[in-house]
């Protein structure tokens, strides 16, 4: 199969992913309830972390599809990677009005497939990786950038404790955590000497902003992250929870703005759109979280836009260096992009303009 499957391209399973489906076929059957018979196996193209498969099984007259998601093959970083808190996240979150996949099972075990992984089930939709929506109309656009918003707003509003997440806060304050960890992160992948990245790690941690909120945090909220209706536009499922924890919601607000700053070949995603295209301005968009949240506004926007940037520069840096080792999900050109988003994160954090938005 070379086809798209919710937007997504997916090929035979690549060499380096490769495992016994037989053994995985026998695992399953008697753990998941009416799985099915004669499983095939094909590899989804795109994202750099844990590699996903489509799996589909005869069963009735029919077929059944599910996903599985697995830690890649070799040595690893040992915070990233994390299968087994993506499975505990969309079971917490199961019944909540947070939309996420039926989380089926989670194995452990590398003598199955090799590596731990988890199986869900396939949720049909479209995938949508242009944050300008292409070939969508206005009303719609907008239709789907007020569901992504408010379903942010629906997993900040989480208790996280009353669906037995309690357990992930950890002491101490978000922010640090975060940045320490991503630092460290950095420094094991660290390839060259990159001047905007040392000038972050000195200066991230002297520029967050008080009184800050805690809940339920996605880590990587953007709407590549996230299954639509296959003809509405409406939210069906948010995908993607290795980073998950519980911290500032701001984070999230932030990296789900990226598609404002973010800048690949000179240009953001959505530069150059108006009122006309359906898509909100940035301050619009961050003023409807504000009221879908309770907030009169948002002061330090700059911080939580730069500190989002670094810890994709250190997640991209670690990447490149995946990419070099040849250990990586799918087929990446050896490019660094570390340096260039680390640049972006010291233009913004040094924007006054950015500072606060009311």
């Amino acid at each position: 199969m070379n086809e798209a499957i919710a937007g997504l391209p997916v090929s035979e399973v690549a060499p380096l992913h490769r495992f016994d489906v037989a053994r995985l076929e026998e695992y399953l059957t008697p753990l998941v309830d009416d799985f099915g018979d004669g499983l095939r196996v094909w590899q989804f193209q795109g994202g750099a972390s844990n590699p996903t498969f489509f799996l589909v099984t005869r069963f009735g007259g029919g077929f059944k599809r599910y996903v599985m998601r697995k830690k890649p093959p070799g040595v690893l970083l040992a915070s990233a990677h994390q299968v087994d808190r993506e499975y505990a996240a969309m079971r917490a979150l199961g019944p909540t009005d947070v939309p996420v996949p039926n989380a089926r099972l989670l194995c452990m075990d590398p003598e199955i497939i090799g590596t731990a992984f988890y199986l869900m089930d396939y949720v049909p939709g479209r995938v949508l990786m242009d944050a300008a929506l292409p070939g969508v109309d206005a009303t719609d656009r907008k239709a789907i950038y007020n569901d992504f918003c408010a379903t942010m707003a629906n997993l900040h509003a989480v208790d996280y404790r009353a669906v037995g997440l309690g357990d992930w806060q950890r002491p101490g304050d978000f922010i640090d955590r975060q940045l320490d960890r991503f630092t460290k992160q950095y420094r094991a992948v660290e390839s060259e000497r990159i001047t905007e990245m040392e000038e972050l790690i000195e200066t991230l941690p002297h520029s967050a902003p008080p009184d800050r909120r805690v809940a339920i945090v996605h880590g990587d909220f953007k709407l590549g992250n996230m299954i639509f209706h296959p003809t509405e536009p409406r939210l069906m499922a948010v995908l993607d929870w290795e980073l998950a924890t519980i911290g500032d919601p701001l984070a999230d607000l932030a990296f789900s703005a990226f598609a404002w700053h973010r800048r690949v070949d000179g240009q953001a995603a959505l530069d150059g759109l108006g009122p006309a295209s359906g898509i909100p301005t940035e301050a619009d968009y961050v003023r409807a979280y504000c009221r879908l949240t309770g907030r009169d506004g948002i002061k330090g926007w700059n911080f939580y836009l730069a500190f989002g940037l670094f810890r994709l520069a250190s997640i991209m840096q670690g990447v490149y260096q995946r990419v070099l080792s040849g250990n990586v999900a799918s087929n990446f050109e050896a490019i660094n992009h570390a340096p260039g988003l680390a640049r972006q994160a010291m233009d913004i954090l040094n924007d006054q303009g950015l500072q606060e938005i009311a």
